[in-house]
C-alpha cells in the first residue's frame, strides 16, 4: 500500500463514527454564520506579486518532525500575518501531521479578535460532507480535495456542501489525469503538489509541466517543495499565482523575510 493509500484509509476508520447525513440547511446556517475571513480565491488572485499561503504544520511523513507538538498555532500564524501572508493553511489531520481542528477554531479566534482578514484553509484528507460542516463551523474559507485520493462522487458531495456552506475549494493534483478529472468539477482553483504523495519524492518540475496546461481563468497553486526564492521565481515563472509553503516558513528563522522575499519573487 503507498503512503497516500495508508492515510486515506486510516482516515476513514476514524471518520466511521462521525459520519451522519449532512443537510442543506445546515451547511446554509454555517455559511450565514462566517464572520471571518474573506474569499480565498480573490485573495489569490492578485497580479501585483506572487501570492503566499503559509501553512502551519508540526510534522508530515516525508519530513518527520518539523517543530515541536507543543508549538503554538496562533503564535505562528501570527508570524505570518504580521508579514502579510495571503492566506493560512491550517492542517488538521493529528495522525500524519501533527494538527488539530482545534488549531483552526484558535487561529481563526485570533484573526476576529485582531479585525484580520486573512482566509484560511483547512488542510486535511477530506473524504464526507461532515468535514465540511466543521470546516464551515470552525471559519475555514476554503477546503483541500486531494483529486487522485477520491471518487468523482466523493468530490462531488463535497464539492456542492462547500459551495452551500460559501467555502472555495483547493482541487489538489499531481498528474495529468488528475487535472483532467479536476476540470470536470468546474475548479476555480488548482493547486499543483510537487510532492508524490505516493512515495513522498518533491520535484518542482511537476508544476512546471503541469501548471502550463491549466485553463486561463483559474487561480494555479504550486505546492511543496518550495523552500527559497529560486523555487518561487520557478513557480512563478511557469505561471502560479501563488505558492503553499510549510516546511521552510515552519523552519525559518525569520519566516517574515521569507515571506516577504516570496512575494518578490
Amino acid at each position: 500500500m503507498d503512503k497516500l493509500s495508508e492515510i486515506m484509509a486510516a482516515k476513514r476508520h476514524a471518520l466511521r463514527k462521525q459520519i451522519r447525513p449532512v443537510r442543506d440547511q445546515e451547511l446554509e446556517r454555517l455559511g450565514r454564520m462566517q464572520t471571518q475571513g474573506g474569499s480565498f480565491l480573490k485573495a489569490l488572485a492578485r497580479k501585483d506579486r506572487l501570492s503566499v499561503i503559509a501553512e502551519i504544520k508540526r510534522k508530515s511523513p516525508s519530513a518527520g518532525e518539523i517543530a515541536a507538538a507543543t508549538l503554538d498555532a496562533v503564535e505562528q500564524a501570527r508570524e505570518y500575518i504580521n508579514a502579510e501572508a495571503d492566506c493560512l493553511s491550517i492542517l488538521t489531520d493529528t495522525d500524519f501531521f501533527g494538527g488539530t481542528l482545534q488549531d483552526l477554531w484558535d487561529v481563526v479566534e485570533f484573526l476576529e479578535c485582531h479585525n484580520r482578514k486573512t482566509p484560511c484553509l483547512r488542510k486535511d484528507f477530506m473524504l464526507h460532507p461532515i468535514q465540511v460542516a466543521e470546516a464551515a463551523e470552525a471559519g475555514a474559507r476554503c477546503i483541500l480535495i486531494i483529486v487522485r485520493a477520491l471518487e468523482d462522487d466523493e468530490i462531488k458531495a463535497l464539492r456542492d456542501a462547500a459551495g452551500i456552506a460559501g467555502l472555495d475549494v483547493l482541487y489538489e493534483i499531481h498528474e495529468e489525469r488528475e487535472l483532467e478529472k479536476a476540470l470536470r468539477f468546474d475548479p476555480k482553483i488548482v493547486g499543483v503538489n510537487n510532492r508524490d504523495l505516493k512515495r513522498f519524492k518533491t520535484d518542482l518540475a511537476v508544476s512546471e509541466f503541469l501548471i502550463p496546461q491549466i485553463p486561463d481563468g483559474i487561480v494555479k497553486v504550486s505546492e511543496s517543495g518550495i523552500f527559497d526564492i529560486e523555487d518561487a521565481e520557478r513557480a512563478r515563472a511557469c505561471g502560479a499565482d501563488a505558492i503553499l509553503v510549510g516546511e521552510a516558513l515552519m523552519r525559518a528563522e525569520n519566516p517574515e523575510q521569507l515571506i516577504e522575499a516570496f512575494h518578490n519573487a
